[in-house]
């Protein structure tokens, strides 16, 4: 089965980053755990140290997992979801926001575990 990685980038209100994380982890991973193929979900914050100087525009990623056959089943869902009963949006949620579904084209790679002796 095809596996894909949905990537959110998002940002909370000015001020609102309490409400906005608290929502995000404890009710809208929840959420959108409930889409078909999605099968898990991890938040990030963007680290103080960085590659290239900022300013950046997102401060959070969101990666979810998903596996299925045709994702655009869980984007139609996820459409008809956000923002109704099924699927609120935080008034901390800052309305811009970046959602883009990667395609895995490698298997995954691992740095070879040292032989202790």
């Amino acid at each position: 089965m095809p596996k894909y990685n949905l990537i959110a980038l998002t940002n909370p209100r000015d001020g609102r980053d309490d409400e906005f994380n608290e929502w995000y982890t404890n009710v809208h991973l929840a959420d959108v755990l409930k889409l078909p193929g999605v099968t898990a979900a991890q938040r990030y914050r963007l680290a103080d140290v960085q590659h290239r100087p900022g300013p950046l525009e997102w401060s959070y990623m969101a990666v979810y997992e998903i596996e299925i056959d045709d994702i655009s089943e869980t984007l139609s869902a996820l459409k008809a979801a956000s923002g109704t009963d099924r699927m609120p949006l935080s008034p901390a949620l800052s309305p811009e926001r970046m959602v883009w579904i990667y395609q895995p084209i490698t298997e995954r790679v691992e740095r070879p575990r040292a032989i202790s002796g």
